[in-house]
């Protein structure tokens, strides 16, 4: 009888079929969690979140996680095939797709069937002319005109369903939790690398001219000034070849 307990199975009512269901899909995104607090960088922690993608969300053949600067230039940061850098490329060519309009006002943007698709229909017809026939994408974050999105293809027609929106959604809550941990990190980084750079180069100039911390910065500093170079391309340069130049290092 349809909507019998039978239907989830012996012993399970629908509603146990559920909530196990629910209990199973949490406990892979704790999974997801905590191995993605373990990749040792951004990028390592963006392909590890498009791989995950394809495996939690219903229907997602390929995904991709991009980064759309200004409305208008996308850069892909990771993705499962070839295929998703090649339907990005598209957006930015056309113009036009989800991730340059949509995604910004939607948290989620769904593409049932690429070939009766009305919105941006130069970006559609290519996408299905390369084999792409649906596609959901997430918004991951917006600084001012910046946008995070994680977009998921399938090469069937109305691959999507209202639980892949659901899934997803739980899913991109946890990854862009995860993508601002492993920037955050990544900045700390890389502010420590210019720091200890800065730290050598004062450090040769302390040594060489007998000079202390404060006056060997200044001296780099007015280098930096005088040649219009960045100060961390001229401490690099110092710590390189031992020269503090006057003229813009090479």
């Amino acid at each position: 009888m349809a909507g019998s307990d039978n239907d989830a199975g012996p012993g399970r009512s629908v509603t146990d079929a559920g909530a196990a269901d629910f209990d199973d899909l949490a406990a892979r995104l704790s999974d997801l969690a905590r191995t993605l607090q373990h990749e040792d960088s951004v990028d390592a922690t963006l392909q590890a979140i498009a791989e995950a993608a394809v495996d939690t969300v219903p229907g997602a053949q390929y995904a991709g996680l991009s980064v759309v600067e200004h409305r208008r230039e996308i850069h892909p940061r990771a993705g499962t095939a070839d295929l998703v850098f090649a339907v990005d490329r598209v957006q930015y060519d056309t113009g036009e797709g989800p991730c340059l309009s949509a995604v910004y006002e939607h948290q989620t943007v769904h593409l049932p069937d690429m070939t009766s698709e009305q919105r941006w229909p130069n970006f559609t017809h290519r996408a299905a002319e390369m084999g792409v026939l649906s596609m959901l994408s997430f918004q991951l974050y917006v600084q001012q005109d910046n946008l995070g999105a994680l977009n998921l293809y399938s090469s069937q027609r109305h691959a999507f369903d209202d639980d892949s929106a659901h899934v997803g959604l739980l899913f991109a809550a946890h990854a862009a939790v995860a993508m601002s941990g492993a920037q955050q990190l990544e900045q700390l980084n890389r502010a420590n690398s210019v720091r200890d750079v800065i730290g050598q180069a004062k450090g040769i100039l302390m040594e060489r001219h007998k000079l202390t911390a404060d006056q060997a910065f200044t001296v780099l500093a007015r280098a930096s000034q005088n040649t219009n170079t960045r100060l961390i391309d001229l401490a690099r340069h110092l710590t390189a070849t031992g020269e503090l130049t006057d003229r813009p290092p090479r």
